[in-house]
């Protein structure tokens, strides 16, 4: 339970995008579940972020205040131009990094509790985005002038690996705890497709490499000729990548909740071919639903998946149509319940029980889960 200490507290989640943005990904979903949350236990919580085309510039949702600015990049100094004018009326600000924080120390009085979520650590994913000196740039941000401007900051990480990471790649000083993505309970899983079935679910960005995917599918539809792929979906890889579906894969795009929902349920197995994660919130929601995950051992996905039980870890560079083709050998019925299981131990309301309680200057305790190492 949210302590009721947090009723009346003023908190502003400042977060790259809002959940209705069409690039909004597992970072927006989890922003929004704390904010909402902490509105409904009576914190006066405004939602800062960037517009997107034809979006409102003020909206409430769930008794959260959002405050739409910016594109892009342009949303950086114009959320930090709206802090400094309304510097005195915030408790808390929950400064969320996707890559790039917000740097909100700056125009925030000391007395202001500052609190940076990072969900994963994206030096080695500038490069593969941005042109070298942009990348340059971005490293620089997430590193040393990060580092600098919350020492002595309370942070907050979704994953064992994004810890390692910003201790082991970032140096960052300040205390670490972490706060893990949630769940929502899965429902009554629908009935398993006959043929073998795969499902993709995803933003499709270079860094997702949804083409090692498209590269297995010849060699497994050649063993299961019936195997088909779903990939669930959007992002600016999406034309390029329709361009060379082979046969058995359907691409989506976006779908609602519901029929998301549908597609991974019906499936075998869920194939994750990223190069790294904070966490992937998308393999827990499959393992609510019963459906294991088959992934490369990067970080946050290592830590989402328990290998052999949840899923599978392909090693980093192995071939992943082997690593899929294994997985289905072997499917024996015992790893539905498995996810299941282990998908209900990781709930938004703990979560946010938790975060609550670190903006209240309140210690949490380690986290109990198998497998996660006290930060």
């Amino acid at each position: 339970m949210i302590p009721s200490e947090l009723a009346g507290k003023r908190i502003a989640v400042v977060n790259w995008r809002d959940p209705w943005h069409p690039a909004a990904g597992g970072a927006e979903t989890y922003a929004w579940q704390m904010a909402r949350r902490f509105a409904a236990a009576g914190a006066l919580v405004c939602f800062v972020t960037a517009r997107a085309p034809g979006q409102s510039r003020r909206q409430t949702v769930d008794r959260v205040r959002l405050a739409r600015m910016g594109g892009l990049f342009t949303v950086y100094p114009l959320v930090l131009l709206w802090l400094l004018r309304r510097r005195s009326r915030f408790d808390v600000v929950l400064d969320c990094q996707n890559g790039i924080p917000f740097f909100t120390p700056w125009v925030l009085h000391r007395r202001t509790r500052v609190i940076c979520v990072v969900h994963h650590v994206h030096d080695r994913q500038f490069g593969v985005h941005l042109p070298r000196c942009q990348a340059m740039l971005g490293r620089f941000l997430e590193g040393p002038a990060s580092r600098w401007t919350y020492r002595g900051r309370q942070s907050v990480a979704v994953s064992p690996s994004t810890v390692a990471a910003m201790r082991e790649r970032l140096n960052w000083l300040g205390p670490i705890a972490i706060v893990p993505n949630g769940v929502e309970p899965g429902g009554t899983r629908a009935a398993r497709s006959r043929a073998p079935k795969l499902v993709c679910v995803g933003r499709l960005v270079a860094h997702k490499r949804v083409d090692l995917l498209l590269d297995a599918v010849p060699e497994l539809r050649a063993r299961w000729p019936g195997l088909t792929v779903d990939i669930v979906g959007r992002g600016p890889e999406e034309e390029r990548l329709r361009a060379r579906l082979p046969e058995g894969v359907t691409m989506h795009g976006y779908v609602r909740e519901e029929a998301k929902e549908e597609l991974i349920s019906t499936a075998w197995l869920q194939v994750n071919a990223s190069q790294g994660e904070g966490w992937g919130l998308c393999v827990l929601e499959a393992a609510a639903l019963g459906v294991p995950t088959v992934a490369f051992d990067v970080d946050g996905l290592r830590d989402a998946i328990r290998h052999g039980e949840t899923g599978w870890l392909v090693a980093e560079g192995a071939d992943l149509a082997k690593g899929v083709a294994a997985a289905i050998d072997e499917l024996d019925g015992t790893q539905s319940e498995k996810c299941r299981g282990w998908a209900a131990g990781f709930r938004w309301d703990d979560s946010a029980e938790r975060l609550a309680a670190l903006a209240l200057g309140r210690p949490v305790g380690r986290m109990r889960m198998p497998g996660w190492e006290p930060t």
